[in-house]
């Protein structure tokens, strides 16, 4: 043993006696049995086991018996039973013991049944996953400029029992129409697309498009020689599905396109604004009377077009973006940070001139 270190967990039964010894001529000396016993790095609790033993059991440390805990061989076959009906299924060691005690097989832990199929070399055989799918794209003709490929979900407000379905500028990023209701169908799809055409003054062009469009005949290649208006992007949701949603984007020449079924991230422009809603205005969240978060949600609506600095479209406004001044601000600010930059560099060139000629004496 190393006397600069504890006396570790096991030590034979000369060493014992030995500690013993040592702490027992220590006290007969006048020293405590507290201050022996820090010295030689031994707990208390050990001298006084050990001392007792010697009378008793002996210092020699008995071979370690059976765990009177551990599981019988009925215990074991019926876990082995229970993989073998349920293994196809549960796919997890966790499952299989919770498994065992619900169908009134065997009462034990999740680990224990993760040892005894490691014994037996048994393991699950989990289903193969799906192959990763890749995101549709957009179709060719739809432009990347505002007003060509809207997108539109809805976001629920519990404590007022309502879900807003906004429609926003992909492009621009711009909070367009939004309708609040208690309900979640193919009508609150129909009134925000017509306010939204209405709020950016295509719905003429729109019909007309339509209209258009139902005159048309194919091209060689099969494709229409007009163009839908607008593409609207949303989940799979079955208002956004619905026969009369179709019928009413195909009378305004909007054409659709959805998302992966159970992939948010493909609709991530607008789940980014629902997020943000809530979390830079969270009083929303507390507003029970659906008249008050009607107007809030104006006001709100509002400032995020005009006032909020957008870190996607390069800190401009939502609106300075839809109106086509986002690309003039940017350049301007980069405009902006070169001139600085030549200033700043000017200035403390001339700081430093004046200090050399401070310093250089006259010169007569």
């Amino acid at each position: 043993m190393n006397p600069a270190l504890p006396v570790p967990a096991r030590v034979d039964a000369s060493a014992k006696l030995v500690l013993i010894t040592l702490i027992g001529e220590a006290m007969d000396a006048g020293f405590t049995r507290d201050w022996a016993c820090e010295v030689l790095k031994l707990q208390p609790r050990r001298f006084l086991r050990w001392r007792h033993k010697i009378s008793s059991v002996g210092l020699v440390d008995r071979r370690p018996g059976a765990v009177m805990n551990a599981i019988t061989p009925t215990e074991i076959a019926a876990i082995l039973d229970a993989f073998e009906v349920f293994g196809d299924k549960d796919f997890s060691h966790r499952r299989l013991a919770h498994r065992g005690s619900y169908e009134n097989l065997f009462w034990v832990s999740p680990s224990t049944v993760g040892r005894v199929l490691t014994d037996h070399d048994l393991a699950f055989h989990h289903p193969p996953r799906p192959a990763k799918s890749q995101r549709r794209p957009f179709p060719g003709w739809a432009s990347y400029v505002p007003n060509s490929i809207w997108i539109h979900d809805s976001t629920h407000f519990p404590r007022a029992g309502v879900s807003t379905l906004i429609i926003e500028d992909l492009v621009s990023r711009k909070w367009i129409a939004d309708v609040t209701s208690v309900e979640e169908t193919h009508t609150q799809v129909e009134v925000a697309f017509e306010a939204a055409l209405w709020e950016e003054g295509l719905y003429q062009d729109a019909l007309t498009r339509a209209h258009l469009l139902g005159l048309s005949r194919p091209q060689s290649n099969g494709e229409d020689a007009l163009t839908p208006l607008l593409l609207a992007v949303s989940d799979n949701g079955p208002q956004m599905r619905s026969l009369n949603t179709r019928a009413f984007m195909a009378m305004y020449a909007i054409a659709q396109h959805f998302g992966r079924p159970a992939t948010p991230t493909d609709q991530a422009w607008i789940e980014s604004l629902n997020g943000t809603i809530k979390t830079e205005w969270p009083h929303l969240m507390l507003i029970t009377d659906p008249a008050e978060l009607r107007a809030e949600l104006a006001i709100v609506r509002q400032e995020y077009n005009h006032e909020r600095l957008h870190s996607a479209i390069g800190y401009v406004t939502p609106n300075d973006e839809h109106t086509g001044q986002g690309h003039q601000i940017r350049q301007a600010r980069r405009t902006g940070l070169q001139e600085a930059k030549k200033t700043r560099l000017a200035y403390h060139q001339e700081q430093r001139h004046n200090q050399q000629k401070q310093q250089t004496p006259d010169v007569v």
